[in-house]
């Protein structure tokens, strides 16, 4: 019996029939039309999704023909991701990628901003190295309909469950991952990619949490010390940057309705809606920094944590739309202002200024206070180091 069956990503023949099952799934094809997963009561609107998913029923079966394997899918998204990536930033690029060692499988430990678009820059730049993708851990709160479970199947993510009956049935699970994330590393020499926290860092602040630390390290042997299991693992911190997030107001609506003491609940369709902006809307530029290897021994969680994040914090860039937020928050800092602006010496600064401002201009002021600290809390972050 395979112990990760549940969890795993699908073998090249579950992902036939997944793909499949895809074509047939009239919520999948209903999202495909119009973003949304149901329609209303409305004559029209019935024929409209009835004739629309015969149509992209059959350009997806013609799609999917050609598709042998999930190497031949994941080639298709990764065309598709680069045309979107065209479309949607003002360029993007990956670095640190030479510092990864030919046949050899890392844990990359990553900042998280967007819910689908991180993984899916970490696995375009592998890619482009010439490297195999990774294995990404994708959270079941995200999967509330099978055809988005075959999605990520297909794409080589494993569950991460969230809900549990008790505390017992939790720890068997949290033991369970750390196995099946060892032995992807270690027997199955596959690269892996994880956020360094559950859920998104919605205020700009990037930090690991030592409770996924401690769960990596659930599959150590007896007597195994932290320092050396960690090292076989081959952590690398990752830094995703994006000069624009296309779901700040999402993410500013959530915190201010906490600051205020609202109980936030999201709509139905909230994470499905932020993935899709995540992708379709604009981003400025953006970019995917891989950082060293771990190879200092830390005999702890909390140790290790800190260097995690200070790769991160350094390696995070500093685009001019969190240099100018920063400023906006201190004023009085102007000698610190100058030496930020220095990153970016060809930078037209008032054109940058009048374009943040700009993107902020539908929120009110105290949303747009959150805003502006969402977008300058990497600065605060990075000048902790210096």
């Amino acid at each position: 019996m395979d112990l990760f069956n549940d969890i795993r990503p699908y073998t090249n023949e579950e992902a036939t029939d997944a793909m499949l099952r895809l074509v047939q799934n009239k919520h999948f094809l209903n999202l495909l039309i119009s973003k949304k997963l149901s329609i209303n009561n409305s004559p029209l609107t019935y024929f409209y999704y009835y004739f629309s998913r015969l149509f992209v029923r059959y350009k997806l079966t013609k799609l999917l023909s050609n598709i042998e394997s999930i190497e031949d899918f994941q080639e298709e998204i990764s065309k598709r991701l680069q045309d979107t990536l065209d479309k949607t930033t003002d360029g993007y690029e990956f670095v640190g990628l030479d510092n990864l060692k030919a046949n050899c499988s890392y844990l990359f430990l990553s900042n998280h901003r967007d819910i689908a678009l991180d993984p899916a820059l970490v696995n375009l730049g592998m890619r482009q190295a010439k490297r195999a993708t990774v294995r990404i851990a994708i959270g079941d709160n995200l999967l509330s309909r099978q055809y988005a479970i075959d999605l990520i199947r297909i794409n080589k993510s494993f569950i991460v469950k969230r809900s549990f009956e008790n505390r017992r049935k939790k720890l068997e699970f949290l033991k369970r991952l750390s196995r099946y994330i060892q032995q992807s590393l270690t027997v199955d020499k596959s690269s892996v990619w994880i956020a360094q926290a559950e859920g998104r860092a919605k205020n700009g602040k990037d930090l690991t949490d030592t409770a996924l630390l401690k769960m990596l390290s659930l599959a150590k042997a007896k007597g195994e010390q932290f320092s050396e299991f960690i090292q076989k693992l081959n952590v690398i911190p990752v830094a995703i940057s994006y000069e624009y997030d296309p779901c700040i107001r999402q993410k500013v609506a959530e915190i201010h309705a906490k600051r205020i003491g609202l109980n936030y609940k999201k709509s139905k369709f909230e994470d499905l809606d932020s993935i899709v902006r995540g992708f379709l809307d604009y981003k400025g530029r953006v970019k995917v920094t891989f950082g060293h290897k771990i190879s200092q021994n830390f005999d702890s969680v909390e140790d290790l944590a800190i260097e995690v994040d200070r790769q991160i914090h350094n390696n995070y860039c500093l685009f001019p739309s969190n240099i100018i937020a920063w400023a906006l928050s201190n004023p009085d800092e102007q000698k610190v202002i100058d030496k930020l602006k220095k990153l970016w010496p060809r930078e037209n600064w008032n054109h940058s200024e009048e374009k943040f401002l700009v993107h902020l201009q539908d929120f009110s002021d105290d949303l747009r206070e959150i805003a502006v600290g969402i977008y300058a809390e990497p600065v605060t972050s990075r000048l902790m180091y210096k």
